[in-house]
């Protein structure tokens, strides 16, 4: 008896373990792809087309934020740094700072967050949601209601 009542309670355990193992996996999309914005993503100007930078967006106590790993391109060169930023960024280093913070999940999309345009030291209201199969990211920032603002198509690294 005792040996079965071990046996069930294993089974059980591994069971849970296999569950909450799941459940803390991104959600995938149709072809296995990641569904969520967690990882490196290719930053592209939305009015050059050109990769700006990359990106890599992390989970921070239940909510993204996204730091810049890599300047590919900018006016100032190599090493830009935050000249039109407020505050603790003003003059520091593009390379390492954290330009997207407070961001939710609502659904498929995440929102209620910030994102600091670097160039301009501006900082908007963000929303962003992955489209084709994990691949793109649409990232908007805007000021006030979502409808006047910019968005972005940033592409995953793999």
């Amino acid at each position: 008896m005792h040996t079965i009542h071990r046996m069930a309670v294993a089974a059980a355990l591994v069971l849970a373990t296999a569950l909450v193992a799941q459940a803390q996996q991104p959600p995938a999309g149709p072809t296995g792809t990641l569904m969520t914005p967690v990882g490196t993503w290719k930053t592209i100007d939305d009015k050059t087309g050109e990769a700006k930078s990359l990106v890599q967006i992390s989970e921070v106590n239940g909510q993204l934020e996204g730091k810049v790993v890599k300047v590919l391109k900018s006016d100032q060169g190599p090493n830009p740094i935050c000249d039109q930023c407020d505050g603790a960024r003003h003059n520091q280093p593009v390379t390492g700072m954290t330009i997207l913070w407070g961001m939710k999940q609502d659904g498929n999309e995440w929102d209620g967050g910030q994102i600091l345009d670097p160039k301009s030291g501006k900082v908007y209201k963000c929303s962003m949601h992955v489209i084709d199969g994990g691949k793109k990211l649409s990232v908007r920032g805007y000021i006030g209601f979502s409808l006047f603002g910019r968005s972005q198509t940033w592409l995953r690294e793999e």
